[in-house]
């Protein structure tokens, strides 16, 4: 089992650390919530989620509870804009158990897997208005799919837990050339644990086997869009057979508590290989680095800096496949206004830089100004650290 006292940072983190995480209880233990996500966008940004101007960003409605003493259950729906329409999704529909004996823990349905550190919280819950670019580029921003997850909390003194999740992976690969079942198998493994009374980490290692082959699209000089569709769904932009991550996070707050004042940092990094039977070595790349600064309980102001590295696979009239090696930088800054845990007001500016291939990343961002209104309702789910 995991200390008391780092049982308690946990529980405050997840209260404070988070803008949405007030809960509105019925007589049967059955919960409600909803959030609206909305923003208005000076230029799109390069794989990013939300248009130019006025849009409607990662809103959901929610519900959950037990189903007994043994299960419990959740579901949501998700709304966003996209292209001027209003898209939506079932985004969660999962029972999961809540009494398997050796810290073991099941659940099957639709949800997003734990890969990564972002991965499983609701892009709303986010300290930025955008993903880092790793997640847009290589999991589509929020990769939930169908599927079976095992747990396993071992019972140290420090937080240790395993996982497995195999999942259809149709939500990550839409279109494939070959695909094989299950289409995705996800590995696990998060560490953490006080250094004292005001600091504490958390170190993660995720390794996802992809299953399902890309389509390979013919090389266009004028296709802006690379083959976006118009489901919420996108899926990964830059895949491959093989998809390593690893993340850090360290929270630093008076006493363990950061209503007042924290200050947090975020380091990932993910690696993806087999990105094509005729691609030999070549490798996806991707790192993000943000820290935020709480100075005040209603004010925080954080820094992101990301870079992705690519090798994009095009086939040509010939039938030949050629690889579009770019890279792409981004640079944010924020300033965020909670004056509670049901509101977010946060004001972003972005840059970016593309290099390469100039069909890869074809719409670089020079400057994006974000300005995001987040409204919570009820329940909602809230971040584990």
């Amino acid at each position: 089992m995991k200390p008391q006292r780092f049982a308690k940072t946990v529980s405050i983190a997840a209260i404070f650390s988070l803008p949405l995480t007030v809960q509105a209880a019925t007589p049967t233990g059955w919960e409600i919530g909803a959030v609206l996500d909305a923003g208005i966008t000076s230029e799109k940004l390069e794989l990013g989620a939300r248009d130019k101007k006025l849009q409607l960003g990662h809103s959901d409605v929610l519900i959950r509870g037990p189903l007994g003493d043994a299960f419990s259950a959740e579901a949501s729906i998700a709304f966003h804009t996209e292209d001027g329409d209003l898209e939506h999704h079932v985004e969660n529909a999962w029972i999961q158990t809540r009494t398997l004996p050796a810290g073991l823990q099941a659940r099957a349905g639709r949800f997003a897997s734990q890969i990564g550190y972002l991965n499983e919280q609701h892009p709303h819950a986010d300290d930025f208005v955008e993903r880092p670019l790793l997640y847009r580029g290589f999991l589509g921003g929020h990769w939930y799919d169908d599927g079976v997850r095992l747990n396993w909390t071992a019972p140290t003194p420090f937080y240790l837990q395993f996982g497995v999740e195999a999942f259809s992976g149709k939500q990550l690969i839409e279109d494939a050339e070959t695909a094989s079942s299950p289409g995705a198998r996800t590995l696990t493994m998060k560490t953490g644990a006080d250094i004292n009374d005001n600091n504490s980490w958390q170190f993660g290692v995720s390794y996802l086997n992809n299953r399902r082959q890309a389509e390979v699209h013919e090389h266009e000089e004028d296709d802006h869009d690379h083959g976006h569709g118009h489901d919420h769904a996108h899926g990964a932009e830059f895949s491959g057979k093989h998809f390593w991550m690893t993340d850090l996070v360290y929270k630093w707050a008076p006493d363990g508590n950061p209503k007042n004042q924290q200050v947090r940092f975020m380091l990932e990094h993910a690696q993806v290989s087999g990105i094509h039977p005729e691609s030999g070595s070549l490798k996806h790349a991707g790192t993000s680095l943000g820290t935020v600064w709480r100075f005040h309980p209603s004010w925080e102001v954080g820094a992101r800096t990301d870079w992705l590295k690519v090798n994009k696979p095009e086939e040509h009239d010939d039938d030949d496949i050629e690889f579009g090696n770019a890279r792409l930088r981004e640079h944010a800054l924020m300033l965020a206004y909670k004056p509670n845990h049901y509101q977010t007001y946060r004001l972003q500016v972005s840059q970016q830089k593309a290099s390469g291939a100039s069909d890869v990343f074809d719409h670089p961002a020079d400057t994006s100004v974000q300005f995001q209104v987040v409204f919570g309702f009820g329940a909602h789910g809230a971040h584990s650290f």
